[in-house]
């Protein structure tokens, strides 16, 4: 019972946290503050330059980007610690109403000097190599093991790691393999770092969303950030596929 009641008051008081902060704005985007929660692929490589642009437009609007997984960002929606969130892959349409922003490629990469870097291979070849995949919850990791089991195989990665760069840095400094977002990895395979492995049976494209909680209505903070970004990433856009 006490936890309920806990439960109850704690999402009474992030309702009203978020009443003042939408009357704050009612007249015009002098104030405010937007409470944003991004997947890590496109809040690193997506949302910091449209959050650059808003801040010249709107100076006096509080910006604050909370960096997590899909599944946190979601359970940060629910919880109203967020206004608005960005995440890979599919939503629940049930709780969840959304725009597509884009779509992006999950591919296969090592260091230059890989076994595997200069021939075309079977998906299942990797079930016994050393693959490094994000961690449970992650949109990424979601989308790979979904791919694997359409294709009838498995994939159980040597280790889990929650951040994209230090799996980089891990694929820089040794033989492993890693499924990441081609986003993520563009300018490491322009210069060369790294290079993207031809795996034969799996290809892995998911959709981006921009997400709300059903019914409610936007901010005027919110729906401000929402139009510049579809003004600089079209619904059109798709990631830098890397061939």
């Amino acid at each position: 019972m006490g936890n309920t009641l806990l439960e109850y008051a704690t999402r009474i008081f992030a309702l009203s946290e978020a009443a003042e902060r939408e009357l704050t704005e009612l007249a015009g985007l002098t104030a405010g503050q937007l409470l944003i929660g991004a997947s890590a692929t496109v809040g690193v490589y997506l949302v910091p330059a449209v959050i650059a642009q808003f801040n010249v437009l709107f100076p006096k609007v509080t910006v604050e980007l909370t960096v997590a997984n899909t599944e946190q960002v979601e359970q940060g929606l629910l919880a109203h610690a967020f206004g608005l969130g960005f995440i890979e892959g599919p939503y629940d349409a049930a709780v969840f109403d959304a725009n597509v922003i884009g779509a992006d490629e999950i591919i296969a990469v090592a260091a230059v000097g890989h076994p595997l870097a200069k021939r075309r291979f079977a998906a299942r070849e990797l079930a016994d190599k050393a693959v490094i995949l994000r961690e449970p919850g992650s949109g990424t990791r979601a989308a790979v093991e979904d791919a694997y089991k359409r294709a009838g195989l498995s994939m159980t990665p040597l280790m889990s790691v929650s951040h994209t760069e230090a799996i980089k840095r891990m694929l820089l400094s040794g033989q492993a393999i890693a499924y990441v977002s081609s986003l993520s990895v563009a300018e490491e395979i322009a210069r060369g770092d790294l290079v993207r492995l031809k795996v034969i049976g799996v290809d892995i494209t998911r959709l981006l969303h921009v997400v709300w909680l059903k019914g409610r209505s936007f901010a005027p903070s919110t729906e401000a950030f929402v139009k510049l970004f579809d003004e600089q990433f079209p619904p059109r856009f798709s990631s830098v596929i890397v061939r």
